[in-house]
């Protein structure tokens, strides 16, 4: 007999709910919804339609209801956005993008005030301009509020009416000590933070309670269906579902509309070498520390998308496959890419600013992108081996970017070994695992689960192909020496 569970999974453009059966030999996902989840720009703010994303959390799970009775239900979202609420539990305002320019500048006050050194030592985080330390440094709302709660933390709240923050989603907050497993009272005090601002933390897999008895009555769940916390942020239940085998030397790339590139470590790398390559660790699972960085991701593509005006991919793709090699490149990190935009236009601009051609095609431009994502997965995964003192023999593309076959071949001959592409709904398939476990599936670590995805799903193999003389000489022309 198999659980069914409901995953909501909330991407940076889109969210789904899935309704997944776990069982002895079953690891099953259905969508039963999607949407779309833009940003609003409001005088000159750029916000979350966060009222909206639940309204349409609750028709998903009222169509997952339709199609049976649920055991539970998880969610988990992108980090280090937030939500305010007062004394009533009322938010007070749509949370704040991370893509809004409130936070310029922000982050070199900051570390005038808080050496860098002092925030990594406690935090392991990588200095992104959007981390939820920066922006809380920039809220206006902050001295009205008496809770903060992440985008899962608060839709988990609103279906509950419980308050807490799930610990892999708090360590990307950088208020949160990574060595010691708590929020950080002396970081949040010099920022001027409460400490009485941040919720209770809860691990992957507690029961946080069942649904409030109006949410019941909206969706057709049963009032005695619990919500369970899971990885909540979603590339920590992305991780869940690698389907690496105990003892395995791998690399994982969450591939989205961001890139996920790292290394599961048993603790976190606190060095000076960590910090100068500006590696992240954030929480896992049961313990683990993701070591990784964030590499701006298929953003840049989608957005392209987005300004031409079509969404016919395989099309581009297959023009972007006869484009010969390394004809120009960017650095898919440069902060002009960063805010949405005419992001073709940007390509073009910063291929004259570098010496290069300006692309004239769009097959041009989508062989450059991914080409020079292939190149920042390759400086990172190397990077990363070098400040962990870890070898790699194979990486797992998970996530949607594992369904872009040229993109998985360029990261294979980038990267010089082989790419195991899929699952591609990782995120899902962590999300309903742990929560299985939670409810007695016999599923007792994460080689458990991930034999179990190994099991169910099938994988894509790609060999690295090409010279890596070749890659060597691109990774220089775009990185130079940094």
């Amino acid at each position: 007999m198999s659980l069914r569970l409901a995953a909501v999974d909330l991407g940076a453009s889109s969210g789904r709910v899935m309704v997944g059966r776990v069982g002895p030999d079953t690891l099953e996902l259905s969508e039963v919804h999607r949407f779309s989840n833009g940003p609003v720009r409001v005088q000159g703010t750029l916000h979350w339609d966060i009222l909206r994303l639940y309204q349409e959390t609750l028709a998903g799970l009222g169509e997952a209801a339709r199609t049976g009775p649920l055991d539970g239900l998880g969610i988990d979202s992108w980090a280090v956005d937030y939500g305010l609420l007062d004394a009533e539990g009322r938010l007070l305002g749509n949370p704040v993008h991370y893509r809004d320019s409130r936070t310029d500048g922000v982050m070199d006050g900051v570390l005038r005030k808080i050496p860098a050194e002092d925030l990594y030592a406690v935090t392991g985080l990588q200095q992104l301009p959007f981390n939820t330390i920066y922006q809380l440094v920039a809220e206006r709302a902050l001295d009205r509020a008496t809770s903060l709660l992440l985008i899962p933390d608060l839709l988990s709240y609103w279906l509950t009416g419980v308050a807490g923050a799930e610990a892999t989603n708090a360590s990307t907050t950088q208020l949160y000590d990574v060595r010691f497993r708590t929020w950080s009272a002396d970081l949040a005090g010099r920022i001027g933070v409460p400490l009485e601002l941040l919720p209770p933390l809860r691990e992957p897999g507690q029961v946080i309670g069942p649904v409030l008895p109006e949410v019941a009555e909206e969706t057709g769940l049963d009032a005695t269906t619990p919500v369970i916390a899971v990885g909540s942020h979603d590339t920590a239940s992305s991780v869940v579902a690698v389907p690496a085998a105990a003892g395995d030397r791998f690399a994982y790339i969450s591939s989205g509309t961001w890139s996920l590139v790292g290394l599961e470590l048993p603790e976190p790398v606190l060095t000076p070498a960590a910090q100068e390559a500006n590696f992240t660790n954030e929480g896992g699972v049961d313990g683990r520390t993701r070591f990784l960085k964030n590499v701006m991701g298929l953003w840049i593509l989608q957005e392209c998308l987005r300004v031409w005006g079509t969404d016919d991919l395989v099309q581009l793709l297959k023009g972007a496959a006869d484009v010969p090699a390394f004809g120009v490149l960017v650095d898919p990190d440069h902060p002009s890419f960063l805010a949405p935009g005419n992001m073709p236009a940007r390509i073009a601009e910063f291929c004259a600013q570098s010496g290069q051609e300006p692309p004239t095609s769009r097959a041009v431009i989508v062989r450059c992108v991914l080409e020079s994502l292939a190149l920042a997965y390759r400086r990172t995964l190397r990077r990363a081996q070098q400040v962990a003192g870890r070898e790699v023999d194979v990486v797992h593309v998970i996530g949607g970017g594992s369904q872009n076959e040229l993109l998985c071949q360029l990261t294979a001959d980038a990267c010089g070994v082989p790419v195991l592409a899929g699952p591609v709904e990782a995120s899902a398939l962590g999300n309903v695992l742990v929560q299985a476990r939670a409810l007695g599936e016999p599923l007792p670590d994460l080689d458990a689960m991930r034999a179990l995805v190994r099991a169910t799903h099938r994988l894509r193999r790609y060999e690295p192909q090409g010279r890596p003389a070749d890659w060597d000489a691109a990774e220089s022309r775009v990185f130079g020496t940094r």
